[in-house]
């Protein structure tokens, strides 16, 4: 099951970020920015080319550093070298930031998917962050939008609590899969089969039946993006927590 921190402590999205104070997201620096203030930190995985779990959100290079290309074709010691835009430090690896967080907060740790069909091609990325959270203390927990990744973390890291990011999957956001796929998606039904203990669900679709199904039959709620305090007063009256941005939540319930 989810630890009692995860539902009382607000959880920083890709960790205290700004760049207008040198912490871009998912960096060393906005997770000390969280660690600081007493927040939860929620996270991103990705590959490198060398099989090594780094933290960071997109699949490519070129939005949030100076470099471009997709971020496995680089090795976890030239993505260490790539500076952060906005910031002074590299992409970091999975874990260099658990050695950081050390337990000290909520680790909400986001598997990507990898090929972006949200099907059963996974296991490198998986395999490479159980064995990184292997005699790892302190509040943590998996999860991702790609069941099947979910199902591998239930195998490869059976003590971890995981969980399932869930939204409305609209065409317009997933032109990649196919409309039968997010429909599918849409009504959550992998949760029992994965051992899902949570789903982290889209703010805006909180009203969702099949949320509250959910939360009924004793499913944590969690949601993101909220980047408000009236967004997350709103998201409060459904999820047992948020996950945000752009603001100072208000630490601890």
């Amino acid at each position: 099951m989810l630890a009692d921190e995860f539902l009382s402590t607000p959880l920083a999205h890709r960790a205290l970020h700004d760049v207008r104070d040198g912490r871009p997201e998912n960096s060393l620096a906005a997770i000390r920015a969280a660690m600081a203030r007493g927040y939860g930190i929620e996270i991103d995985l990705q590959l490198s080319r060398d099989g090594q779990a780094m933290v960071f959100h997109d699949d490519r290079l070129d939005r949030l550093t100076g470099a471009v290309g997709p971020v496995r074709q680089k090795t976890a010691a030239e993505l260490a070298g790539i500076v952060l835009s906005g910031g002074k430090e590299g992409v970091p690896r999975f874990a260099e930031v658990l050695a950081l967080v050390a337990g000290q907060v909520p680790l909400l740790v986001e598997i990507k998917d990898q090929d972006g069909a949200l099907g059963p091609n996974v296991g490198t990325l998986e395999a490479a962050a159980a064995e990184a959270v292997r005699g790892y203390g302190g509040p943590l927990a998996f999860m991702s939008f790609n069941p099947e990744s979910v199902a591998a973390m239930s195998r490869l890291a059976p003590g971890v609590p995981r969980g399932i990011v869930t939204e409305e999957y609209s065409a317009g956001e997933w032109p990649q899969l196919r409309a039968e796929t997010r429909d599918r998606l849409r009504e959550i039904p992998d949760y029992d089969r994965v051992g899902a203990s949570f789903i982290s669900h889209h703010a805006s679709d909180l009203g969702r039946a099949r949320v509250a199904g959910l939360k009924a039959a004793g499913a944590s709620v969690l949601c993101w993006t909220v980047r408000s305090p009236q967004e997350e007063a709103e998201a409060r009256k459904v999820a047992d927590n948020v996950t945000f941005e752009g603001y100072l939540a208000k630490p601890g319930r």
